[in-house]
């Protein structure tokens, strides 16, 4: 009795699950690899184990139009590694995708200007977390995993886990960035989280256990941003002698 192309198709997709799992692969990069397969799956019926070169051209030619290169490119790496993986067999078209080079540089905002957003930001958590961002040079995913045991005051360091590339680094630790947090723990008191969710309030911040949510810091820089009249995008490390800015308390 033959087994059916859908069958077949989730037999393997389970496989790859657990190989980009088993892979020690960041979830976003999981979840880019897996959806890689789901959507090309749909385009072939489920029949994506023996695509020719011109299924594969066409496929990625209307790929292209109708998504950015960044989607395309993560797509590709999700076929390949999936042709790797579960079907170990070696990607046969490795010239197949070559986006095109753009170097552009994003307004970053000066030293004065990032003063400013902290200044005029309202809420207190917020302000904190623009502040710690800025002084230590953080992504906000790195921002936003920060624990308790992540400071190092003794040292002066902060350790930065599953940074770009799933690598740890420390960071030096700024004597204004340190007692800021320690100011604003002492609101909060989470036991482990250093910026814990907001969606239960006060009360709800001390037990939470998840972070603050990304698109609500993401939805706030911009509110504030355009308030102050800036129209950066980026936000330059502060020099060692401009690590200081007047933060008050509430909000």
């Amino acid at each position: 009795m033959s087994t059916s192309p859908e069958a077949t198709f989730d037999r393997n997709y389970a496989r790859h699950l657990q190989h980009l799992t088993l892979k020690g692969l960041q979830p976003k990069t999981i979840e880019a690899y897996s959806r890689a397969i789901r959507r090309i799956g749909e385009r072939f019926d489920h029949q994506i184990d023996a695509l020719s070169e011109q299924q594969l051209l066409d496929y990625f030619t209307e790929l292209v139009a109708s998504h950015s290169w960044s989607s395309v490119k993560l797509d590709l790496y999700g076929l390949k590694f999936y042709y790797e993986h579960v079907l170990r067999r070696p990607w046969a078209m490795p010239g197949l995708i070559k986006p095109p080079r753009s170097q552009r540089l994003p307004d970053i905002a000066t030293v004065d200007e990032t003063q400013r957003i902290i200044t005029r930001t309202r809420v207190l958590s917020y302000r904190v977390f623009f502040f710690t961002l800025y002084s230590l040079g953080l992504r906000l995913g790195e921002g936003l995993r920060l624990q308790v045991g992540d400071i190092d005051g003794a040292r002066g360091r902060v350790h930065i886990r599953d940074a770009k590339g799933n690598q740890d680094r420390l960071v030096p630790l700024p004597q204004a960035t340190h007692q800021l947090l320690r100011r604003f723990w002492q609101v909060h008191r989470n036991p482990v989280l250093l910026f814990p969710s907001r969606h239960d309030g006060l009360k709800g911040a001390a037990t939470a256990t998840t972070p603050m949510d990304p698109g609500g810091v993401q939805t706030t820089l911009h509110r504030v941003v355009e308030a102050c009249g800036l129209t950066v995008i980026a936000v330059a490390a502060a020099p060692d002698d401009e690590r200081r800015c007047g933060l008050g308390s509430g909000g």
